[in-house]
């Protein structure tokens, strides 16, 4: 427990969790949201009206639109906000966060221009490596928001870091492990919501569980190898932002990327999908990122190479599913 003065950058589902999380673990909280409508909501009413609005939040969180008003003075940052948007959130926060204060990074997904990863997009902005953490795991904001019993990692290269938002954000139902892997925990935090997607097709093509299996399981190889490749640790992958986060994107409803993956299998195109909910699908931006990430470092990706196929080049999702079967006999390991 700490009494620390936390600004929290992105007002979604996640970021609403983790202030309520930062609020329960003894914190005050600022909290900076895009809309107004959402930040009068927190404030008047302590609900966020458009993500999580059955969920009544700390008085302790106090929202705002204004963006350097939320980060000034902070002890803290956590950004959580979309993949595609980590440079401009960067550059945002560059002159009025201090050089020292340590930043948390919940965003999954990797810079399409670039192939960067977060830690690595915000160190080329803010610098000053060490400070900066990954914050990964098997954590959907409607179960964590509610107090329910979740796990996550906290990945940093100086242990001193990790061990701050261990104890910054740890509560009685919340229990956060550390780790020095920054680049497998990333490369996993986006490659797991790839296969959610192809998962959540499988489901939506009338498959069962046996092809979840497959799919997840040779996801896991697929994500392994990449890790790898870019200079991470395999071992992460058997780990909470690994087979952990993989797991639970892959079968829970509250899973944005399975359910997207469903309807895609269904006829639902991104567009739409993105139009009805509101939701960010990290998965059908990290299918294209991590497939050139994949040709950089010369790594053979099937999965991401087919979603990436269905989404963005209208492939259709029966003749993408027995492409996979029909490719050669080898062995497993």
């Amino acid at each position: 427990m700490m009494d620390a003065q936390v600004a929290i950058v992105g007002a979604g589902s996640w970021g609403t969790a983790l202030a309520q999380l930062a609020a329960t673990a003894g914190n005050d909280v600022r909290l900076w949201a895009r809309k107004e409508e959402v930040a009068h909501g927190i404030n008047a009413d302590h609900v966020n009206p458009r993500y999580l609005a059955d969920a009544r939040l700390s008085e302790r969180i106090e929202a705002s639109t204004d963006i350097v008003r939320v980060v000034g003075g902070a002890d803290a940052v956590v950004i959580v906000t979309p993949s595609s948007v980590m440079r401009e959130t960067a550059r945002a926060i560059a002159a009025h966060v201090g050089a020292k204060t340590p930043v948390a990074l919940a965003a999954k997904g990797v810079e399409a221009e670039t192939g960067m990863l977060p830690v690595e997009v915000f160190d080329e902005v803010l610098g000053g490596l060490g400070r900066f953490a990954a914050l990964t795991g098997p954590n959907h904001a409607e179960e964590v928001v509610r107090g329910v019993p979740s796990g996550t990692v906290v990945s940093s290269y100086v242990p001193r870091t990790a061990r701050f938002f261990q104890s910054l954000l740890s509560t009685e139902s919340f229990r956060i492990y550390v780790g020095n892997d920054v680049v497998g925990a990333e490369v996993c935090a986006a490659y797991k919501n790839v296969i959610a997607i192809a998962v959540g097709a499988s489901y939506g093509l009338g498959m069962g569980d046996n092809t979840a299996a497959l799919l997840m399981t040779r996801g896991l190889a697929e994500m392994s190898r990449l890790v790898a490749a870019c200079g991470g640790n395999a071992m992460t992958c058997m780990g909470l932002a690994g087979m952990g986060d993989l797991e639970v994107t892959c079968m829970s409803p509250h899973s944005r990327n399975r359910t997207f993956g469903y309807e895609l299998a269904q006829g639902v195109t991104l567009d739409a999908y993105r139009a009805r909910t509101h939701m960010v699908v990290e998965g059908a931006l990290a299918c294209r990122t991590l497939h050139d990430l994949a040709l950089a470092h010369d790594v053979d990706l099937p999965l991401a190479r087919t979603v990436r196929a269905i989404v963005w080049e209208g492939y259709d999702a029966v003749a993408a599913a027995q492409d996979l079967l029909d490719r050669p006999q080898k062995p497993e390991f």
